[in-house]
């Protein structure tokens, strides 16, 4: 029986749509078929946003956020403590955080996290820039919200020991027992998060 083969054009729209993360050959398919079939309005929206989007979001100059203009608008907000700063791995944390409504500081996204095996070190994380962001804010605490992987903890001691000089207040988020969670139910790297970041009742 002989292969069934799409036109090239079809062909062309399943690969550049398996760029997109978690989206395989089958996934792919089922979306381009989809987009064929019942939403081509919409296919055309979303190419037209795609093309906008990929010519005009750029980076805030101050925190390394998405943004069409200089400054994002939580660094143009005149509402935020400027003495706390959040140093996050991407601007999906950044939103994951303000949902808490609890953080009101501003925020540096390193877009990424160390790892030496796929060429990103401090610099690609904009490390020195990040540094250089000390000159002239008078930062009182900063809160290292790196993810709790391997490569987010080696990211956090990495930030840790080259902020250490600015004589500034470093507290890391902790990790451990989720609310709701059971004992008996986690991993020991996850207990053992929880037992370091222990916290004092009676004081």
């Amino acid at each position: 029986m002989s292969k069934i083969l799409f036109s090239p054009l079809t062909d062309q729209l399943i690969q550049a749509l398996r760029c997109l993360p978690g989206v395989g050959p089958k996934t792919a398919q089922r979306m381009a078929f989809h987009l064929l079939e019942r939403a081509r309005d919409s296919a055309k929206e979303l190419s037209k946003t795609l093309e906008l989007a990929m010519t005009q979001i750029t980076h805030c100059e101050q925190c390394r956020t998405f943004c069409e203009t200089p400054r994002c608008g939580i660094c143009n907000d005149p509402r935020r403590d400027i003495q706390n700063l959040c140093i996050v791995e991407s601007p999906a944390d950044i939103l994951a955080i303000e949902q808490t409504s609890h953080f009101r500081g501003l925020y540096f996204v390193l877009m990424g996290h160390l790892s030496p095996l796929d060429g990103i070190g401090p610099e690609e994380l904009g490390i020195p820039q990040l540094l250089k962001l000390f000159e002239n804010k008078p930062f009182q605490e900063v809160i290292i919200a790196t993810n709790p992987t391997a490569e987010g903890e080696a990211t956090a001691h990495y930030l840790m020991n080259a902020l250490k000089p600015r004589k500034t207040k470093i507290t890391r988020l902790a990790h451990g027992v989720p609310l709701g969670g059971s004992l008996e139910f986690l991993d020991s790297g996850t207990l053992l998060h929880a037992l370091k970041g222990r916290v004092t009742l009676n004081s």
